[in-house]
């Protein structure tokens, strides 16, 4: 909920990929307050109707999408195809529930643009997980690069896609446990800030090792992958946090966040020979640091291999949403753990 990311990318649907660029839009604060409460309520998110809040989080993303094209010079001619995610309020794979507010007819009647939204829900329903699906974009990016390969991103929660191969089954993918979301709401409940700025929080502090053991007995951490996370799923385990001080419980946060990653290594035939690291957690020095001590090899911020970390996940939705109207899978059982690889997303037309 940082901002709504908009990004330009030209593809084919299959290795040819060209990413412009993007920039990021804040959320009006009364919004942004609405979705946390959202957030923060799992029956409420997953079952209120919640038209208001659709109805201002569409707008929003219309209204970016618009301001984008206004920034970048661009025309309606210029733009084939809308990829929206929408907001994710809600994800609970074993319930067959996901939920990202978004109305991809209104936005596609407002701008005169096709639009693709709903990436998650046809996984679901058959069974998968629904998440991640940045691993055939990761695929897509990486076609050239030395192979074994783990791809991170650190948002609100961790997710890895291990590269085998360029062949299309040796693709694995799965959520390794939390990122920023549990330090991020830590730090602003102790000190108003919206995050631990380059980790110096934690950085300045001791990790307490019986509560990250405690932490790391947790039954997911032994879940064979693909396997996917709420961000709000660890909140509850990590309650004692509180118990620490401010520069303590970050310093812990962070060691929780990179064993997590650790232990995904058990998950994968033949451990990567680097990784390359995507999404906002990668300007915590502190948690980088860690990381590349902790792993062994080289951790570097996905820049190194010539991609745009700010705005990589605006750009897959993209390269998704092209690949929904062509039919081809945006899902495969190493990724998503649907029986057989599948196509998603629902097309509004202008």
């Amino acid at each position: 909920m940082d901002a709504i990311d908009v990004g330009l990318v030209e593809t084919d649907g299959h290795s040819h990929v060209i990413a412009h660029g993007g920039r990021g839009y804040a959320y009006p604060a009364d919004l942004r307050s609405a979705l946390g409460t959202v957030v923060a309520d799992r029956d409420l998110a997953a079952y209120d109707p919640l038209l208001d809040i659709e109805a201002g989080v569409t707008q929003a993303h219309a209204d970016a999408i618009a301001q984008f094209m206004v920034d970048e010079g661009l025309t309606r001619a210029d733009v084939d195809l809308i990829g929206l995610h929408g907001q994710t309020v809600f994800h609970d794979p074993a319930r067959q529930v996901t939920r990202q507010l978004g109305d991809g007819h209104a936005v596609a009647r407002q701008l005169g643009i096709d639009t693709v939204y709903r990436f998650r829900h046809a996984d679901v329903a058959a069974g998968g997980q629904g998440a991640p699906l940045a691993p055939l974009y990761h695929r897509a990016l990486a076609h050239h690069l030395p192979k074994p390969l783990m791809v991170l991103n650190l948002g609100g929660v961790a997710n890895v896609t291990w590269l085998g191969t360029d062949a299309e089954n040796d693709v694995i993918a799965f959520d390794t446990g939390p990122a920023s979301a549990l330090i991020d709401d830590f730090v602003r409940h102790r000190t108003g800030a919206a995050y631990d700025e380059g980790g110096a929080l934690a950085a300045s502090g001791h990790v307490d090792e019986a509560m990250l053991a405690r932490f790391m007995a947790h039954p997911y951490f032994q879940l064979p992958a693909p396997k996917s996370l709420d961000r709000n799923d660890f909140h509850r385990l990590t309650r004692e946090i509180e118990t620490l001080s401010t520069i303590d419980g970050a310093a812990t946060l962070t060691a929780f966040t990179v064993e997590s990653i650790a232990a995904s290594l058990h998950q994968v035939p033949i451990p990567p020979e680097r990784w390359v690291v995507g999404g906002g957690g990668r300007h915590n020095r502190a948690m980088m640091q860690r990381l590349a001590t902790r792993l062994g090899v080289a951790v570097d911020p996905v820049e190194a291999v010539g991609w745009d970390g700010d705005f990589l996940e605006a750009h897959c939705f993209g390269y998704l949403a092209v690949r929904s109207v062509m039919g081809l899978p945006l899902s495969l059982p190493g990724t998503t753990g649907i029986a057989k690889a599948m196509t998603g997303g629902e097309l509004a037309k202008a």
